[in-house]
């Protein structure tokens, strides 16, 4: 229940928002995001080698035809955006997908289920949707943008990526007006990738937080949340994919627009 014990609503979500951490500031690991990523990581993507070994020819299995329905749709996705040609794009927007979706649907377990399991063993604190965490999402925002930096430099080698930054839009007397702006532009693509799938995500948390919290006000208004709850968690759906999809696309377009000249 929402406000068991001498816990109150506040007390309720804030232990619901705090992360099992080690370490202070700067140098805090969140164990909690590095463990759930790694192994949800670990069981889609060793899941996906082992159907790849054993993948036959004729009719495919359910996990088969799942797994091979994704791959065509990332790839049809790709072929339509980026115009280049590399072997690294398909692979990353499959990876960023699956990834990012399974870390996505974690929030639709329900808010009190593997925490309360969690303090069984001992365990304080526990967030189980890895994407509610701006380190995560930062994470691979950045690592996206270094991944854009490397495309540039493949496509345009230092002296054209040097030439586009310092005369595109405006002619090269206004180099550092162009260079101002490709700064700028360049910044924000990590940052507005990395708050987006952060924003949505942490938004929905905290309406299954809430809902629990109603909840748990009174036994009265359980029958009433519960179907709340489930009407949230069927819309929530639809978000926990589009924003796995955006952050896919959205990354497909930068590394098409690295592998172009203006």
């Amino acid at each position: 229940m929402a406000t068991a014990g001498s816990q109150t609503s506040g007390e309720y979500i804030s232990h619901h928002l705090q992360n099992l951490h080690v370490g202070e500031g700067f140098w805090s690991l969140h164990l909690d995001t590095l463990i759930v990523s790694g192994l949800l990581g670990l069981i889609a993507f060793g899941g996906m080698m082992l159907l790849a070994r054993k993948a036959s020819s004729g009719i495919p299995s359910g996990a088969q035809n799942c797994v091979e329905m994704i791959v065509s749709v990332v790839n049809d996705q790709v072929k339509d955006t980026f115009h280049a040609k590399s072997d690294l794009v398909t692979p990353l927007a499959i990876t960023i997908f699956v990834w990012v979706f399974l870390m996505n649907a974690m929030d639709l377990i329900p808010v009190d289920f593997l925490p309360l399991a969690a303090s069984s063993a001992g365990v304080e604190y526990l967030k189980v949707v890895p994407t509610t965490d701006p380190n995560l999402t930062f994470g691979m925002s950045i690592a996206v943008f270094f991944i854009m930096i490397a495309m540039n430099l493949k496509f345009k080698g230092v002296r054209g990526l040097l030439k586009e930054a310092l005369t595109v839009p405006f002619g090269k007397y206004l180099f550092p007006v162009n260079l101002l702006f490709r700064i700028i532009e360049d910044l924000a693509k990590p940052i507005s990738l990395a708050l987006r799938l952060f924003g949505n995500m942490y938004a929905g948390e905290m309406v299954f937080i809430l809902l629990a919290v109603w909840m748990g006000a009174s036994y009265w208004w359980v029958p009433a949340g519960a179907i709340l709850s489930l009407g949230w968690a069927l819309f929530h759906i639809l978000i926990i994919t589009l924003q796995a999809f955006v952050f896919m696309m959205l990354t497909v377009v930068y590394m098409s627009m690295a592998s172009e000249n203006h």
